[in-house]
């Protein structure tokens, strides 16, 4: 009998419950958190999630939403950018909508994960410090990729508070303190921003040139724009993309800045509307890379030094797999060989969800290979004979040529990959309506 565990219940573990209860499958969700949401369920303690109190997401409403469940099906009125608060609730009311609850365990850490000799997986959960083995025949991982962090090291040592932005919650704790934010990405400027409204000194470094992208042009969203040339060749559609941010907004260096030395598509990009203000306003101070910690004295590679009283970190997340044995599978560094990001070139009855970086919102793409799970678990799609080959291809011919990080593993092209996956489904592939399914939770 074919029974399915789905590790995580955040916005790519419930699209994936979703998806195949609708081929009528039998299915058990682990979750560690107490609800639905993943990431998006804000917490003022350190919990799974990194999303702090000022959040909103950073890819529009347009392009971030499930076609079987849009924002429109929700709730009237959500804005462009919303806020995880509404996000929260938006993957609540989906799971409420399609009936998904039944068949979540909450509170449940997944400990391990085992195939047998029958190529069957043994699950080991704890909950309330038990544990118990539950066996299932095929496996799908929804575990996330934004929860364990990512720390730089610098020689020294830093005697202040030194932290990660994964820990960072809200402004009001910084207060009258000087900070130093690390990093380029989008938490980066957030925690950069958020920080200099309240604090007596904020300054951001920055080891390479990052290019920020507003929230709008034009009007729009910057991201409904750039869906406008998704017809274009990828060099040309990431050029004129460019063209037109610096056209709007001028060169790094005039905020002080490095600039990049990559393309727009070579780096996952900034999106943020705030920081260049702020660095005009004189509220945040631009510094270059760190050459080493001296106690509260941070020395810079310019040859110029500052003492903090906070350094936030905020130098990414590593990929990772806690219930896997890492010498079946460990993809927290190099490369990662999975056929349309979700097939293993070997374990057939194993399927990644969510697992991608797009350039745009992961949400849309994890319900797609959702459904493509579903169905090759139902039957009614086949791997193909030289998955081997593509998985490989998936490495050697990426969307797109970034900069060889370990951020940049797993990057696709939102558009492309939407395309690529939507190959693989039947035209009617939406499906609107709720299953009634009884609990498959065990006793």
């Amino acid at each position: 009998m074919t029974r399915v565990c789905v590790i995580g219940a955040g916005p790519s573990g419930i699209t994936a419950v979703k998806n195949l209860l609708d081929q009528d499958l039998e299915v058990v969700c682990y979750d560690f958190n107490q609800e639905v949401g993943g990431n998006w369920i804000y917490n003022e303690s350190e919990s799974h999630s990194s999303v702090f109190e000022t959040t909103h997401i950073i890819s529009s409403k347009t392009l971030s939403q499930y076609q079987d469940f849009t924002f429109d099906d929700f709730e009237e009125g959500i804005p462009d950018y919303p806020s995880h608060d509404q996000l929260r609730r938006y993957f609540q009311a989906y799971a409420r909508h399609f009936n998904l609850y039944p068949v979540i365990e909450f509170n449940t850490l997944v400990k391990k994960c085992e195939l047998d000799e029958e190529r069957h997986w043994e699950v080991t959960t704890e909950i309330d410090g038990k544990e118990k083995i539950e066996k299932f025949t095929h496996l799908v991982v929804c575990n996330g990729h934004h929860w364990k962090p990512r720390y730089p090291e610098y020689p020294g040592e830093f005697s202040g508070e030194f932290i990660h932005s994964h820990h960072f919650k809200k402004a009001a704790p910084f207060k009258d303190k000087r900070v130093l934010v690390i990093g380029g990405g989008n938490s980066a400027c957030d925690v950069a921003v958020e920080t200099s409204r309240v604090s007596k000194k904020t300054a951001i470094s920055w080891r390479r040139g990052y290019r920020i992208i507003p929230k709008f042009l034009f009007g729009k969203p910057s991201d409904v724009v750039a869906s406008r040339m998704a017809w274009l060749p990828t060099k040309i559609k990431y050029f004129l993309s460019e063209m037109t941010v610096k056209l709007l907004q001028g060169s790094n260096k005039s905020y002080g800045l490095p600039e990049p030395t990559h393309s727009l598509g070579g780096s996952h990009p900034t999106v943020n509307d705030e920081l260049l203000y702020t660095l005009r306003h004189g509220k945040i101070s631009p510094k270059g890379d760190i050459e080493k910690y001296e106690g509260n004295q941070v020395y810079f590679q310019d040859g110029t030094s500052e003492e903090f009283d906070v350094v936030v970190a905020c130098t990414g997340y590593i990929l990772s797999h806690p219930f896997f044995d890492e010498d079946f599978i460990n993809y927290s560094e190099g490369d990662v060989p999975l056929y349309l990001k979700m097939f293993h070139s070997e374990i057939d009855n194993l399927f990644f969800i969510g697992m991608f970086q797009p350039l745009g919102c992961i949400w849309p793409g994890s319900e797609l290979q959702s459904k493509i799970a579903a169905r090759a678990i139902k039957g009614l799609w086949k791997r193909p004979s030289n998955i081997v080959e593509l998985c490989k291809r998936e490495v050697s011919h990426p969307h797109l040529k970034q900069i060889k990080t370990a951020r940049h593993t797993i990057t696709v092209d939102y558009h492309l990959f939407v395309k690529q996956l939507k190959k693989h489904l039947p035209k009617d592939y939406t499906s609107k309506e709720p299953k009634k399914v009884l609990s498959t939770k065990s006793v």
